[in-house]
């Protein structure tokens, strides 16, 4: 929607797709939170897994299901908007520039989810969110679910199948970096 509106403005088309992603995000950690701990990224998942010693099979089935509403939300959209369902993004992001910016952006993500009171969590993980859409380089994907999605869409907000690794990978290199500061923090405390 907030690329039919903007009419080319891509600053307006991401203002509304901020506006978007904060409220959606929000209102999904309140009510999914208490059904299922609000996992929608596997790199939280992955964190959290390893941090309280999960099950890989339940971990894995997490991982699967967050893809899984990945794709399935991509089609949804497309669906909505009359646009061919199943379709691949040709939008370019990519370079060192995009990979930092997913790195930071999926690192502090990682730090105010740890650092969240919990009965905070939802407001500041989206209001996060929504600040890094503009902060960082990359629009912060943060999220190896997300960019998934986004491979499936060739939209705004895609991201071209070619150029996905380099954030995945980011993201993943997020996840080690947060885990060795936890390990070292833990270990002092």
């Amino acid at each position: 929607m907030a690329e039919q509106l903007a009419q080319g403005n891509a600053a307006v088309a991401l203002l509304g797709n901020t506006f978007a992603t904060v409220f959606a995000l929000y209102v999904l950690i309140e009510t999914l939170g208490p059904v299922s701990g609000a996992h929608f990224n596997p790199v939280v998942t992955a964190f959290m897994a390893w941090r309280d010693k999960w099950p890989l099979l339940v971990t894995l089935a997490y991982v699967m299901s967050q893809l899984a509403g990945a794709a399935c939300g991509a089609w949804l959209a497309h669906a909505m908007f009359d646009l061919e369902l199943f379709q691949w993004s040709d939008k370019i992001r990519t370079g060192f520039g995009q990979w930092l910016a997913e790195f930071v952006a999926t690192t502090c993500l990682l730090g105010v989810i740890l650092l969240s009171p919990t009965q905070k969590t939802a407001s500041l993980v989206a209001a996060y969110i929504g600040a890094a859409y503009w902060f960082t380089a990359s629009t912060s994907f943060a999220n190896p679910a997300a960019v998934f999605g986004r491979m499936m869409s060739n939209s705004f907000a895609g991201i071209a199948p070619s150029h996905a690794l380099g954030f995945i990978a980011a993201q993943f290199a997020a996840l080690v970096f947060i885990a060795f500061v936890f390990k070292l923090i833990k270990g002092r405390t």
